[in-house]
């Protein structure tokens, strides 16, 4: 049953077209409610500070969060692999090998877009930084998190070209890993630091349960999935 649904989800190259333009129309959407949505808004909701009443506030924002839907994508298409991993054998050992392949390049086009788009999005906000603040770059928390997001995704991206790391195992687990990078920058860096881009009011929140859980739960698959491939259960160096 395991490999009738493999193949009936990942036998053709059309998935990934298809992962793509989901990704692609999440992002448009995201775009359209920052340029639109937001601008509709009764500003006596909740008052912007004067940085924020800017034009730069939809392009900025709109564009970085667009890219973490493609590193969304991406791990979740590196779960995935190491899902298959796990449930490979040697029935459906040549299935599972074609599934994580095409995977593999979808998971790299995604986060092609991604890094593409999060590079953007952070040199536009250097832009209004020096609007706003006079100065292009001042290693705010927020900004300091947005460059180690840039430098961790580009490492994923390119590890790949390193001989002794050539491996679509290695490739698809840090897809997965990295993208805590994502929530720290967005969640973690609004709830927990100080910086010219904290604008919540009030105390800290506790850390959820579900951050834990989700922690284990990830750090169970990656331990179970390298054990099966390190079996060697299928060939997944390119």
């Amino acid at each position: 049953m395991i490999s009738q649904l493999s193949r009936m989800i990942f036998s053709t190259r059309t998935t990934g077209a298809l992962l793509l333009f989901y990704a692609f129309s999440m992002a448009l959407a995201t775009f359209v409610e920052n340029d639109y949505g937001g601008s509709q808004m009764n500003p006596q909701i909740t008052p912007l500070v004067p940085v924020l009443k800017s034009y730069w506030l939809m392009v900025h924002v709109a564009i970085i969060t667009s890219s973490y839907g493609f590193f969304g994508l991406s791990a979740l298409l590196g779960t995935v692999v190491l899902l298959l991993y796990i449930i490979d054998h040697k029935k459906i050992s040549a299935k599972v090998k074609a599934s994580v392949v095409e995977l593999t390049i979808v998971n790299e086009m995604s986060l092609t877009v991604g890094i593409f788009l999060l590079s953007v999005g952070t040199f536009l906000g250097g832009i209004w930084a020096n609007e706003s603040w006079g100065r292009y770059w001042s290693w705010d928390p927020k900004e300091t998190w947005a460059f180690i997001s840039v430098i961790i995704y580009a490492f994923v991206l390119h590890v790949r070209l390193i001989p002794k790391m050539r491996s679509k195992y290695l490739f698809n687990l840090l897809s997965l890993l990295a993208f805590s990078i994502i929530i720290m920058t967005y969640f973690g860096v609004n709830y927990y630091l100080t910086g010219l881009h904290s604008y919540a009011q009030g105390d800290p929140v506790p850390i959820p349960a579900w951050v834990y859980i989700t922690v284990a739960l990830v750090a169970l698959l990656a331990i179970i999935s390298y054990h099966r491939y390190k079996r060697g259960s299928i060939i997944t160096n390119p």
